[in-house]
């Protein structure tokens, strides 16, 4: 079974983490099916409060549905979400402090369509039966927010990944590499593109349960905000063969990280 992964927490947050949800359904199953059409709708609940950085406290309250299709090795799913930031508006839901181009410092709330995502994941067979699992990803921002509004930049974003996953025993070991191209903007001038990883560890508690946790690394996304380290503990729990509910929380060791962030996800497949 393929762990829960989140690519993207507190100030990083994308859409993009909608898709490892699907990928936590049973790999094994799926690569005996290549014939069987498995589609997930998901309805998640992201808060998280910070200044990341800003010296102003920034609330973000960001509520993604979305919509994945498997079939066989292929997984693609599109998530359009609504988000709402409470705070300056040069902090950005999926980079952190930013230098805007239009100034002032003063608390604002905007609210509206944020950033659309489309992702495709491609399961490589592996090589033989003690063999790592691979998968390789890649992510397309679709610029739907309004970036006058601080809620986007405007811009279309490419990211490229790889995702290695082992069984140890009970437990599976996992990790990922990936590279995020962001476009430029003069509203929001100094970002950049940037490598990210994550290594971490799930286990399963019973049939129904599995908790894990995972360390996320993320550089720097702007030249006006720092790298990203966070500790990210989660929980799954498969209410029934359709239903399924994933909960975590972010601990951050940097400025560009919330102060706390709590997420909630439910998900209906058939």
């Amino acid at each position: 079974m393929m762990p829960f992964r989140l690519p993207y927490t507190c100030a990083f947050v994308s859409a993009v983490f909608l898709l490892i949800v699907s990928l936590s359904l049973s790999r094994v199953a799926f690569s005996q099916s290549h014939n069987v059409i498995k589609q997930t709708l998901s309805f998640g609940s992201y808060s998280s409060s910070g200044d990341y950085g800003e010296g102003i406290e920034a609330d973000i309250l960001y509520f993604p549905v979305s919509y994945s299709v498997n079939r066989g090795k292929w997984v693609a799913q599109l998530t359009m979400p609504h988000l709402q930031v409470d705070g300056v508006g040069s902090v950005l839901v999926n980079i952190g402090g930013v230098n805007r181009a239009v100034a002032g410092t003063a608390r604002e709330q905007n609210s509206g369509i944020g950033d659309s995502t489309l992702a495709v994941s491609y399961q490589m067979d592996p090589t033989s039966e003690k063999s790592p699992f691979i998968d390789l990803r890649l992510d397309i921002k679709i610029p739907t927010a309004d970036r006058n509004r601080g809620l986007g930049t405007g811009e279309l974003d490419y990211s490229a990944q790889i995702d290695i996953s082992q069984y140890y025993g009970n437990s599976m070991l996992f990790g990922t590499l990936g590279y995020t191209f962001r476009g430029k903007t003069d509203l929001y001038v100094g970002l950049e593109d940037s490598a990210y990883m994550q290594l971490g560890v799930a286990r399963p508690l019973s049939p129904k349960w599995n908790i894990g946790a995972f360390y996320d690394f993320r550089e720097s996304a702007s030249v006006f905000s720092p790298e990203i380290h966070e500790l990210v503990p989660y929980f799954s729990w498969q209410i029934s063969d359709k239903w399924s509910f994933t909960g975590l929380a972010a601990f951050g060791f940097t400025e560009a990280s919330a102060d706390t962030a709590v997420l909630g996800q439910i998900s209906y497949s058939w």
